[in-house]
């Protein structure tokens, strides 16, 4: 993929945020990785009006390389995961309704179903709050996802990662309808949890799992 084809595949996941219902208006973010720089959704543009030149062109330091917008104000957090995490090379980040409603009540979504593993782990952290656009944010997001694919933000929404944007993409969805499930188990009430040993056989098996080479 060149890097035309990057960024409109950065601005084909920012729009499926809106059309997915993982966010309302440019509440998200995506960004990619280009080499050894990042390319990220401009902050407070439409995504439906973006256009290739219009994603924001950043090296892993914060510093705008390319672009006549400004890069999205959560760039702190995508430059610090990308820099941390080099089998990372693409980030989305929603509001997504359970994810955010778990997140604002400081909860991660431990093992109530085994599919929780497709993040990474027998469980998926929230991150400790901070300031969107803060670097304390990017420092809390990097060791949320600490052998992990994906997180939550506490009061702020989730970050999902992937070798590519359609991969990201795919994670945050699973992640928003875990998210959602757990929600109705907590209305239940009473959950039951997976024991560490059945979470360790369930991601022992997802390394083997689907279309693998």
């Amino acid at each position: 993929m060149n890097e035309t084809q990057l960024r409109e595949a950065i601005i084909d996941a920012a729009c499926q945020l809106n059309t997915r219902g993982l966010c309302v208006g440019n509440s998200g973010n995506v960004s990619a990785r280009c080499d050894d720089m990042m390319l990220i959704t401009p902050t407070g543009i439409a995504y439906h009006e973006l256009r290739p030149a219009d994603v924001v062109k950043l090296n892993l330091a914060g510093e705008v390389i390319e672009g006549h917008f400004k890069p999205s104000s959560e760039w702190h957090f995508h430059c610090a995961i990308l820099a941390e995490r080099p089998e990372v090379n693409a980030i989305v980040h929603t509001h997504s309704l359970h994810c955010t409603a778990l997140a604002s009540t400081e909860r991660g979504i431990p093992a109530f179903h085994y599919m929780v593993a497709v993040a990474g782990g027998p469980d998926i952290r929230c991150a400790p709050y901070a300031t969107y656009g803060t670097q304390s944010l990017a420092e809390h997001a990097v060791a949320a996802l600490k052998a992990r694919r994906a997180c939550l933000l506490a009061h702020h929404g989730s970050i999902a990662v992937g070798d590519s944007t359609a991969e990201a993409l795919a994670l945050a969805i699973q992640l928003e309808d875990l998210a959602a499930q757990y929600c109705e188990v907590l209305k239940i009430g009473g959950e039951q949890l997976l024991t560490d040993e059945q979470m360790t056989e369930v991601l022992t098996r997802f390394a083997s799992y689907g279309q693998q080479d």
